[in-house]
């Protein structure tokens, strides 16, 4: 009896923690979409544009089509939730069927202990078998035995209400991750409608747009050759102060728990502005949603923020130029034989030979008052001459 009531005891010191963590999970679940879905409504809020001229629509075009993917990667990541959830339902499930199992079966043994004792629960019926023992040895073990029987019943009434107990709250944790599948459940539901509406508006501004071919035809050219210049300026800068580049060196300044060089933080460098933003131009060469034969080559990515946003450096390093083109200003940053690129800024913050830290902001952003406030960052990574894709480096949620 000693060993199941210790089994017992291992039983229930260990289905609390499983309790705690099943709700602790459900909670940093809950904690996590919270915090993402913040993030989408704040997005949301930039995608506001005149939508007059085609250079309007292109770049409406631009930031509709930036916060779909990024609605897209928010209802993957629901998806991923959402199986994370079936999983932790299916194990408390399991859980919950083991002790209704375990609770039928004490909940038998008791009944039978108590129908005996009902069967011979008289004074005299107890006294009788203990004096009709032949010695008093015998006597002392029957006494002993009726003593132990009644602490045994009274141990198997306990052993059912803690059963019962833990029964209970492991049934309230099942209904506690049912109700949380429910409302993820809604919450996929409502992004899918807000994804249907913003492609019923993607659709929309590609229709405007292909009615206007000429136009933006010339819109896009004119926006390759802006490229093509700066990109030439950079290159040119680039290879300049490689010739002068000092080699890395870890600083004792990290912040954001980044440590270690450059490389090591790829996938984990903070969004290289301050504020809600989205990616509305991605890396390479890449066919703008909805129009046939109009690509574009992007060097970096185009990143939108709000009015007023700063430009941040991503790590350690030293700035190693600014220069200015169409009047905005441009910097670059090397971290070792790495070079960040900071591009369209109004203002700056820094000069050429600073050192800088981690998310220390560097310039304002310019914001076109002609297009409502569109703020957009063109950032850059450069292995010396080599170009990078940035998302690969930047931890974007």
């Amino acid at each position: 009896m000693k060993t199941f009531l210790s089994l017992l005891a291992l039983l229930w010191g260990l289905t609390m923690p499983l309790a705690a963590q099943s709700n602790q999970l459900i909670k940093d679940l809950e904690s996590e979409r919270s915090e993402l879905q913040r993030q989408i409504s704040e997005t949301e809020k930039l995608l506001t544009t005149t939508r007059k001229s085609v250079s309007d629509l292109l770049n409406g075009l631009e930031s509709l089509s930036g916060q779909i993917e990024e609605r897209k990667r928010y209802i993957q990541r629901l998806h991923q939730d959402m199986a994370t959830v079936d999983k932790e339902l299916e194990r408390v499930e399991e859980q919950y069927a083991t002790l209704q199992t375990e609770l039928r079966d004490k909940k038998k043994r008791y009944e039978a202990s108590v129908q005996y004792l009902y069967k011979n629960r008289s004074i005299h019926q107890k006294l009788l078998f203990i004096l009709s023992a032949k010695t008093v040895a015998q006597s002392y073990r029957r006494m002993r035995y009726v003593r132990e029987y009644a602490d045994y019943q009274r141990q198997q009434g306990e052993e059912v209400m803690k059963q019962q107990d833990i029964t209970d709250k492991k049934r309230t944790e099942l209904q506690q991750v049912r109700l949380s599948k429910v409302q993820l459940l809604e919450t996929i539901e409502t992004e899918r409608l807000k994804l249907e509406g913003e492609e019923q508006q993607q659709r929309q501004l590609v229709d405007s747009l292909r009615t206007q071919q000429r136009s933006l035809r010339q819109e896009i050219e004119k926006k390759r050759r802006e490229a093509n210049r700066l990109n030439a300026r950079i290159d040119r800068l680039i290879a300049e102060s490689a010739k002068t580049a000092p080699a890395e060196t870890p600083s004792l300044k990290r912040t954001e728990q980044l440590t270690g060089s450059f490389a090591d933080n790829r996938g984990k460098l903070p969004m290289p502005l301050t504020g809600p933003n989205i990616i509305i131009s991605r890396y390479g060469q890449y066919a703008v949603a909805g129009l046939r034969n109009v690509k574009l080559d992007n060097k970096g990515i185009d990143i939108q923020g709000s009015p007023g946003a700063q430009a941040c450096a991503v790590f350690n390093g030293k700035v190693a130029a600014i220069f200015e083109l169409n009047g905005l200003f441009n910097i670059l940053i090397r971290h070792g034989n790495y070079i960040s690129v900071y591009c369209n800024l109004i203002s700056v913050a820094v000069q050429q030979g600073d050192e800088v830290v981690t998310k220390q902001p560097i310039g304002k952003i310019f914001s076109d008052e002609d297009d409502n406030g569109r703020t957009v960052l063109h950032f850059q990574l450069r292995k010396e001459t080599e170009k990078l894709n940035p998302t690969q480096w930047l931890n974007q949620w």
